[in-house]
């Protein structure tokens, strides 16, 4: 196994925030629930980068910040209606999911 760090994210209603997460190019890989009606947690993957979604209130805080890194800014940016800035280190956009976390998507430029 290859370690790895898997930053957790809060959300308040984890199917509209795999919705979102779905528009970047993530998929769902499970959903664990303690039992009906409790709080989710939700992993979401995109190729080799992972995400936790989680309504625990206590898990983390709203407003997180996260850098990914991607091949194609582009695509991303379009997919968002947004324009990239070109910056020193990569050219980058930052997004906020429905939960107001903030996500700096950016392709390096070296």
């Amino acid at each position: 196994m290859d370690e790895e760090v898997i930053p957790v994210l809060r959300v308040e209603d984890a199917a509209a925030a795999v919705a979102w997460y779905e528009r970047l190019g993530f998929t769902e890989q499970w959903e664990h629930r303690f039992a009906p009606g409790l709080p989710a947690f939700v992993e979401v993957a995109r190729g080799g980068v992972r995400l936790f979604l989680s309504e625990h209130e206590g898990d983390a805080r709203p407003g997180t910040l996260v850098h990914l890194r991607v091949r194609d800014v582009d695509a991303v940016a379009s997919e968002f209606g947004v324009r990239p800035e070109d910056l020193p280190w990569a050219r980058e956009i930052e997004l906020r999911d429905p939960d107001g976390n903030r996500l700096r998507i950016g392709t390096p430029t070296r």
